[in-house]
């Protein structure tokens, strides 16, 4: 099969069949709705349409005003924002206009490890870069799933470079801003900037046990992925 090149002068004419024949509103708002309308029509999206417009505060009663919008529209791209208290396209007549809900969102981006692949840099994304990306969902899933309990995680890829993991259980959903970071700065173990040279720092008697669960998926790949097929080691920049 020949796929031909993507133009993005040719989205005026593709997107209106994506949206008419592709699309999978079923799907999409199954899961956004959670099985309640109410739930549903509170959802703000936002529309970016061809030639950069963007629009905020849309938002939908049922599947069918969403299929009668989107087809009307035909956006670019379509970001999920959060549940309001009140329908988000209402918002100006609405006394108080707050968030309340909102899945918990992880960004794992191939640029996050220019410093250890050697294959490709910046955008450029290659097969072996997506090796990183792999072993690094199965850290993440193990995580979410034995540590935090969640059990309702959607992998998705981000459409650039990189893949998003949307944890979408009511515990996960109801987190304030101040746990959210919570459970993001539990993840992480890389700390400083650029001009930081030693960014982990991990002494082995005190190490978490989520950091030596992490080790077992990363152990298997390392010599053969980050030794010899990334040759970090015989790079000038390598460690």
């Amino acid at each position: 099969m020949k796929f031909t090149e993507y133009k993005e002068e040719t989205l005026p004419d593709v997107l209106p069949l994506y949206y008419k024949r592709l699309f999978p509103y079923e799907i999409f708002y199954r899961w956004l709705s959670y099985g309640l309308d109410s739930y549903f029509s509170r959802r703000e999206m936002s529309f970016t349409l061809f030639g950069d417009i963007y629009i905020r505060f849309q938002s939908f009663n049922n599947q069918q005003e969403l299929i009668k919008e989107l087809q009307r529209y035909n956006p670019v791209k379509i970001d999920i924002g959060a549940v309001y208290n009140t329908c988000p396209k209402d918002y100006k007549r609405s006394r108080e206009f707050t968030p309340q809900e909102r899945e918990l969102v992880f960004d794992i981006d191939m640029t996050d490890y220019d410093e250890v692949r050697t294959c490709c840099s910046g955008t450029d994304v290659c097969n072996k870069c997506w090796k990183f990306l792999s072993i690094a969902c199965k850290i993440l899933d193990a995580a979410l799933r034995q540590d935090f309990g969640y059990e309702h995680l959607l992998w998705v890829f981000s459409g650039r470079r990189g893949i998003h993991c949307w944890v979408c259980d009511k515990e996960a959903r109801c987190l304030d801003d101040t746990a959210r970071s919570a459970v993001a700065e539990y993840l992480q173990i890389i700390k400083g900037g650029a001009q930081q040279s030693k960014k982990v720092n991990l002494p082995w008697e005190t190490i978490h046990y989520s950091i030596r669960r992490a080790l077992k998926f990363v152990e298997p790949h390392f010599v053969d992925f980050i030794i010899k097929e990334q040759n970090v080691l015989g790079t000038d920049n390598g460690f």
